[in-house]
C-alpha cells in the first residue's frame, strides 16, 4: 500500500502515525494493498482556495476528498481492485481549533479527520441521516481500534 504525506505548511504533527492510521483504516476496510492514498496538510490560504474551487463555497473547511478510481471498500470474500484510492487534504489551523472547541488534541483531531476523509474516498457520505448514522459509525469503530492497536503497539 502507498500512503504517502505531504506537509506542504510545515505543521508539526505525527505523520507517521497518519499513515499507521491509514494503513490500519484501509486494511479493515479490505482496500486492495496496492492502492494508493496521498494525504496533504496545508495552510488555512489553499484549503480556502481548494474549497472554493472544488465545492464553490467560500472560506477554509478541515479536510476535502479527491476520489480517483472510485474504489469501494472490500469484505471478506474479496478485497477492491488495485488502483488510486485519491487524495485527502487536511488544514490542521482548522482542525485545531475544531480540537480546542471538541476537547481533545490537534493530532486526534487530524486522524479524526483522515479517517472521515478515506471514507468519503470509499463511497460513504453524511448527507442523509442513515448514510450519516452507518459512516460516523464507522468513523468511530475504526478510531477506536486503531487507538487499540496503537495502545498494544506501544507495549512491544
Amino acid at each position: 500500500m502507498s500512503i504517502e504525506v505531504l506537509n506542504e505548511c510545515g505543521y508539526r504533527t505525527d505523520e507517521s502515525a497518519l499513515q499507521r492510521l491509514a494503513t490500519y483504516c484501509l486494511d479493515n476496510l479490505r482496500v486492495h494493498p496496492d492502492a494508493d492514498l496521498c494525504i496533504s496538510l496545508v495552510d488555512v490560504g489553499a484549503m480556502e482556495h481548494y474549497h472554493l474551487e472544488f465545492m464553490d463555497e467560500p472560506g477554509p473547511t478541515d479536510v476535502l476528498s479527491f476520489p480517483m478510481d472510485e474504489l469501494r471498500p472490500g469484505n471478506d470474500d474479496r478485497v477492491t481492485p488495485a488502483g488510486m484510492l485519491g487524495d485527502i487534504v487536511l488544514c490542521p489551523d482548522v482542525a485545531e481549533s475544531q480540537a480546542q472547541a471538541a476537547g481533545h488534541s490537534v493530532d486526534d483531531e487530524l486522524l479524526l479527520l483522515t479517517t472521515h476523509g478515506i471514507l468519503h474516498l470509499l463511497g460513504f457520505d453524511h448527507a442523509e441521516p442513515e448514510e450519516e448514522k452507518e459512516m460516523f459509525a464507522l468513523q468511530r469503530d475504526l478510531l477506536v481500534g486503531f487507538a487499540v492497536a496503537e495502545r498494544q503497539r506501544g507495549k512491544r
